[in-house]
């Protein structure tokens, strides 16, 4: 048997601890008979086997973009790559979401606590942007928003808003919509690491991104569209500030600033923005994203929705639900394990690469870095008890492809690896997302 060499043995003792992580976070509620309120620690979800003749295409499927994605991303030209990864990453959170038929896009939408309720109620616009503030507390009630509604600012409300009035109603199709534009986000972060790094670079992440286990929850939830539409933000940053461009950077202001209004917690992509600058060494985009974000602070703001007032008001409200019977103490790390969930046990054998790789300035390295000191705030700030498997998604697709960086021969089992991981969630588990 070869002997492993210390960068071998590094990559395994890596994945060896997130292994016991997850490990820890599944058992030690069981020894401590603690109830830490979610249904099957460290996740939101339910225990559920099932398995049936649904479950081979997502099998098959994911086995063979395994196989194939690496070899298409060095062969096929730049632009049908883009067309490629984003069609590949539909097409497996698809896969994935009818092992359970129709249900599996439509049950989570379907739900009273969802966005969907609220928003088929929305009459006046301006209205709900007047009246938002008043109906987050639990004593708004019977008026009040629902969970997600009252845990997010206005603007997620008023993409489901759109698609209501669009005449989507209907809950698979609105599913579909929302895989659609979760689906364009690995085109943005190819662009940005072809930006700021190599186009090498940026082929190399593909089928990291495609496959990673979080296109378990990637079409599900108003988190994944979030996803998106940060990761173009991030991505117009990057062009305007490589290539000195206002256009762009005004763009990045505006996406970047809605993001800000379709979740409180996106106001930490602060970090990766300045991440972006920095790698590309300019900071002309600033003033003019900044003016972008402020314009839509300004356009909210005018319609009668004041973020700084509601961030006090929703404080309020999770800490009267079920965030309060969340004990920190295990979710502050526990967050972690539901976490690598997401992400896989392939990027833990990466981060000792991505270290070395981060000290010699590798861009992949770079944001990967930022996006998890995003994780460790979020994680540590106490508003995110539980339920990271959605609510790091906009974090998380800028950390997956890490295992790119690992010798080649690690590739292919660390890829098959990431497809059991998705398919053991998706077929073990009733997720709530």
């Amino acid at each position: 048997m070869p002997r492993l060499s210390a960068r071998d043995r590094a990559a395994a003792a890596s994945a060896g601890a997130g292994v016991l992580l997850v490990a820890a976070a599944m058992l030690v509620p069981r020894w401590l008979d603690e109830d830490v309120r979610v249904h099957w620690p460290p996740l939101h979800a339910d225990w559920d086997p099932r398995f049936g003749t649904s479950s081979l295409p997502a099998v098959v499927i994911g086995l063979a973009l395994a196989l194939a994605l690496p070899r298409l991303a060095r062969a096929v030209p730049w632009r049908m790559l883009l067309v490629t990864a984003f069609a590949a990453t539909w097409t497996w959170i698809m896969a994935l979401a009818m092992t359970e038929g129709t249900d599996g896009l439509a049950r989570v939408f379907e739900r009273r606590q969802e966005y969907i309720y609220d928003a088929q109620s929305v009459g006046s616009i301006h209205t709900m942007l007047q009246t938002f503030i008043d109906r987050i507390p639990y004593s708004a009630a019977p008026d009040n928003w629902h969970v997600h509604v009252a845990g997010h600012p206005p603007g997620a409300l008023l993409y489901f808003v759109g698609i209501d009035r669009l005449g989507i109603t209907d809950p698979f199709w609105i599913g579909v919509v929302c895989v659609t534009i979760a689906s364009t986000a690995i085109v943005a972060v190819l662009i940005t690491l072809r930006t700021l790094g190599t186009e090498r670079l940026a082929r190399s992440a593909v089928p990291w991104i495609v496959l990673a286990p979080s296109a378990v929850w990637m079409g599900v939830n108003g988190d994944a569209v979030f996803t998106a539409v940060a990761a173009w933000g991030l991505a117009l940053l990057a062009i305007a500030a490589v290539h000195r461009r206002v256009l762009p950077a005004i763009g990045a202001g505006l996406l970047l600033g809605f993001c800000v209004y379709l979740s409180y917690g996106l106001v930490l992509l602060g970090i990766l923005a300045l991440a972006v600058l920095i790698i590309a060494r300019s900071w002309r985009p600033l003033p003019w994203a900044l003016g972008g974000a402020l314009a839509v602070a300004a356009a909210f703001t005018a319609g009668g929705f004041a973020w700084w007032d509601a961030y006090p008001v929703l404080r309020e409200r999770y800490y009267d639900g079920i965030a309060s019977e969340r004990a920190f103490s295990y979710w502050v790390w526990g967050n972690l394990a539901a976490w690598t969930f997401t992400a896989g046990i392939a990027v833990w054998a990466a981060f000792p690469v991505a270290v070395r790789a981060l000290r010699r300035g590798n861009v992949l390295a770079q944001l990967a870095a930022a996006a998890l000191l995003t994780i460790v705030v979020a994680d540590l700030s106490g508003m995110s008890k539980a339920e990271v498997e959605r609510i790091f998604l906009p974090f998380t697709i800028w950390i997956v492809a890490l295992p790119a960086l690992l010798p080649t021969r690690w590739h292919r089992p660390l890829l098959v690896s990431q497809v059991i991981v998705a398919l053991l969630a998706q077929h073990l588990l009733l997720t709530r997302w």
